[in-house]
């Protein structure tokens, strides 16, 4: 079996549809003024939509997820050099692939709950091309630490709107998984001091990547403390998977620079319309 699976290799049938991470960050829908809002508050029309797609995202999540925990258990030699995976580090994700395979069954089933089906919206592939990197450390960052993060915030959200919605079948799922989440960026962030407790120089980078997919992930203000923000960090749970307030502290500034540079971009893009506008009307 190939070590290393790149992304184009991966096993999908006709129902699934590719769209890459860039063309979701960079669609100009996605900095409208339509989209600076809260798509996932209880109040707004089109919310049902939005909480259905991004469910969707959850299962692809998911997938991709067991994908890249399998595929990091399979790709490095195992021992403690640079370059291998601990024996017990080989555990940790061989029992994140039994949590994601059980998530993949759970959000596949929520998904026809909330009346959506597979294939419905399109599946970008940034979580497995993180869990491609080829240094253990910077997968235990991208995946286990920012992704997974990322999953805490999501999930979160998700158990809070179903409560909101008075659907006990949202909440307690996403309350099931979320539990799961925890243990695995907590299992991220342990390995992560472990593999880099003799090299800071390591650690250093490993969190500057960390840090780079943590700001593509806020989607301009998609995650963030702005009630705008469909999703706000979930302090309490990063705190029990690992994070310290530092930590938190800084996702909150990535988060505040991403909301900031998608509402540059609205501006420019008005500024430009505006000034074709204008030359027009001298004419």
């Amino acid at each position: 079996m190939k070590r290393m699976l790149p992304v184009a290799e991966l096993a999908r049938d006709e129902r699934f549809h590719h769209i890459r991470v860039e063309d979701t960050v960079f669609d100009p829908r996605n900095i409208s003024p339509a989209a600076q809002r809260n798509g996932l508050a209880t109040d707004y029309v089109n919310a049902s939509d939005n909480v259905r797609g991004l469910m969707h995202g959850i299962f692809v999540g998911e997938i991709q997820a067991l994908e890249g925990a399998g595929r990091t258990c399979f790709d490095f030699d195992t021992g403690d050099g640079r370059e291998e995976a601990p024996f017990a580090m080989k555990l940790d994700m061989a029992r994140q692939c039994w949590d994601e395979a059980r998530h993949v069954e759970i959000s596949c089933q929520l998904s026809e709950h909330m009346g959506s089906e597979i294939g419905e919206f399109a599946e970008q592939t940034m979580l497995y091309e993180a869990a491609c990197n080829p240094d253990p450390v910077l997968r235990l960052t991208g995946v286990n630490r920012a992704l997974e993060g990322l999953a805490i915030d999501v999930f979160t959200t998700m158990k809070n709107f179903g409560t909101a919605l008075s659907d006990p079948v949202l909440a307690f799922c996403e309350d099931w998984m979320l539990a799961d989440e925890v243990t695995h960026v907590k299992m991220g962030s342990d390995w992560l001091r472990r593999l880099t407790a003799k090299d800071p120089e390591r650690q250093k980078n490993a969190l500057e990547f960390q840090r780079t997919v943590d700001k593509l992930f806020s989607f301009g203000g998609f995650r963030g403390e702005h009630d705008e923000s469909p999703v706000h960090l979930a302090r309490n749970f990063r705190r029990l998977a690992g994070f310290d307030d530092e930590e938190i502290a800084d996702l909150v500034d990535i988060a505040a620079q991403a909301y900031a540079d998608a509402q540059a971009q609205q501006q420019a893009r008005a500024d430009a319309a505006a000034a074709v506008s204008a030359s027009a009307g001298s004419r």
